[in-house]
């Protein structure tokens, strides 16, 4: 079941991207006079579908992808015959060049729209939930082991991300901060202000689904809240009205303190220092062989919750979308360079995963938001095959006046998908590693 619902959503999340990318061309397409022959969401073999005017609107059974054919123009359909003959009033080639750079961008633009639409609708109904500059300021981070890799410490105050403010907690592992050329955190460390480098590559620790578990939390001051009955608390007379002062001499202020003190005394007995009614006290405590002692507790700081107008929520959702595509340039021209590692491109299987294994609608707009955003910018990256690639051979027919001959075009689009077939097979491959080696 748990597979049955990450694949629905996946299939969900894609068929309306890509059924709204084509529709950006279709309509384009429409707009300018053109015959559009075919609209499609999904690869053959055609499952269900019904013709419309000129039109044959279909369901592919493969649903990772979608095609329109319009009429005169080279694509993945490879039809050569129709391009041998005489080109007609109603077809692509026949057009414009400016027009059929509209019809090109037309997906692009859609997917676009559609990214900043969610992520506005998202920010208006939601709102943001985080720990903010000055919460981590006050009480520190707790550094797990990612965090500890490039020298944080637990207690740590992060007062500035590369010299510049930060809002959230959540800035910290960004991929903004991340992809920093010669980032750092500046850290008040027990009163000594130091600069902890982010290393080049670093965005690579990140590349599992539990990384941001293993990074940095807000260090929070807690009260008991439940003490479990017959536990080991309660036979020791600890009491909800009870604060936690220190375990075998160990001061505990913060949650982390308070686990740590109680993971090293497991399956022991342990002094237990108590603030009761004003007095202190002491007490022992028969530790479990888990480090804990069958209490409950509850934070004392809470998480800032801010809501915002349309005004702001539209400015705030699009700065998040185009947050995206920056991030993501920045990470492939990375990659490049061999700075951010090729086992971070993911195929289907890595998108069913991080839909995740329970319907949730807000994660499942969130991600299918982003993937929005990600459709557009890899479909104007230049590849032949991609509407990149249909946008830099026109670019270069309007800037030359020359139009390249359509057996170039033929040859380009079939190294195109040969590369994007590779980019695909690839994919699969990282996704299908990782499983086998639980990244």
């Amino acid at each position: 079941m748990d597979t049955l619902i990450m694949v629905g959503q996946l299939v969900l999340g894609l068929s309306i991207l890509v059924g709204l990318h084509e529709l950006g061309h279709l309509l384009t397409a429409k707009m300018f006079g053109m015959r559009v022959e075919k609209f499609s969401i999904g690869f053959p073999p055609k499952i269900a579908g019904f013709q419309w005017g000129e039109t044959e609107y279909s369901i592919g059974a493969i649903p990772l992808g979608g095609f329109v054919k319009i009429s005169g123009m080279v694509d993945e359909s490879m039809d050569t015959e129709q391009m041998a003959a005489e080109p007609q009033p109603w077809e692509f080639r026949s057009k414009p060049a400016w027009q059929r750079l509209i019809v090109m961008l037309g997906g692009i633009i859609v997917n676009v729209i559609t990214g900043v639409l969610i992520f506005f609708v998202m920010v208006y109904n939601n709102g943001e939930t985080y720990f903010s500059r000055d919460q981590v300021v006050e009480n520190g981070i707790v550094a797990r082991e990612i965090a500890q890799s490039i020298g944080l410490k637990t207690g740590d105050k992060i007062l500035d991300l590369s010299g510049q403010p930060y809002t959230s907690i959540n800035d910290l592992s960004s991929g903004s901060a991340l992809l920093e050329e010669n980032g750092y955190y500046t850290v008040d460390r027990n009163g000594e202000i130091l600069k902890i480098e982010i290393p080049r590559g670093f965005i690579n620790s990140f590349n599992k689904k539990e990384a941001l578990d293993e990074f940095v939390d807000i260090r929070y001051p807690f009260q008991l809240s439940v003490i479990d009955k017959g536990g080991a608390a309660e036979k020791a007379g600890i009491t909800t009205e009870d604060k936690i002062l220190a375990i075998n001499g160990k001061q505990v202020t913060y949650f982390d303190e308070l686990q740590s003190a109680l993971a090293d005394a497991k399956s022991k007995n342990a002094d237990i220092t108590l603030l009761r009614n004003g007095d202190t006290t002491h007490t022992s405590v028969a530790v479990t062989d888990r480090g804990t002692i069958d209490i409950a507790v509850t934070a004392l700081i809470e998480p800032v919750r801010r809501s915002y107008g349309l005004g702001e929520a539209f400015m705030k959702g699009s700065e998040r979308a185009f947050t995206v595509v920056i991030v993501n340039a920045k990470a492939l021209g990375k990659m490049f360079t061999g700075e951010v590692s090729a086992k971070n491109v993911s195929g289907p299987i890595g998108m069913a995963k991080i839909y995740g294994d329970t319907w949730d609608w807000t994660k499942f707009w969130t991600i299918t938001g982003l993937i929005s955003m990600l459709l557009a910018f890899m479909n104007l990256l230049p590849i032949p095959a991609l509407d990149g690639g249909h946008v830099m051979f026109l670019l270069y027919e309007m800037i030359s006046g020359r139009a390249p001959s359509d057996k170039f075009l033929e040859n380009a689009q079939k190294v195109g998908m040969v590369i994007l077939l590779a980019l695909m097979v690839f994919a699969i491959g990282n996704d299908v590693l990782k499983l086998f080696t639980g990244g």
